[in-house]
């Protein structure tokens, strides 16, 4: 019951040709069949770029463009920051009426 049968896929086989038309499908499989393989060598290039060795900061090297970068450590100031004053206790008043 979990998977999808033959007579499913000629449904929504169906359902596409009725929706996009018998012209367009053939471009936009072209089109996804492209963008395929863009992301293919895309994904190999990154492996490539993965097994040739990263350079680090620690090698005084700048990172590549979108790696992350550690940021230094925070400190926190020994000096105590004074406490915003408290809202005086009366009446609020409304808007002026345009």
């Amino acid at each position: 019951m979990g998977g999808l049968s033959w007579w499913h896929w000629l449904i929504i086989g169906g359902a596409f040709v009725v929706l996009f038309g018998a012209k367009r499908l053939p471009d936009a499989a072209r089109g996804v069949g492209r963008s395929l393989r863009i992301l293919k060598s895309e994904v190999s290039a990154m492996h490539e770029d993965e097994a040739a060795g990263e350079v680090g900061p620690a090698s005084g090297a700048a990172p590549a463009a979108g790696t992350p970068v550690a940021a230094a450590p925070l400190t926190v100031a020994s000096t105590p920051v004074p406490a915003a004053p408290e809202p005086a206790a009366g009446p609020v008043a409304a808007p002026a009426p345009r």
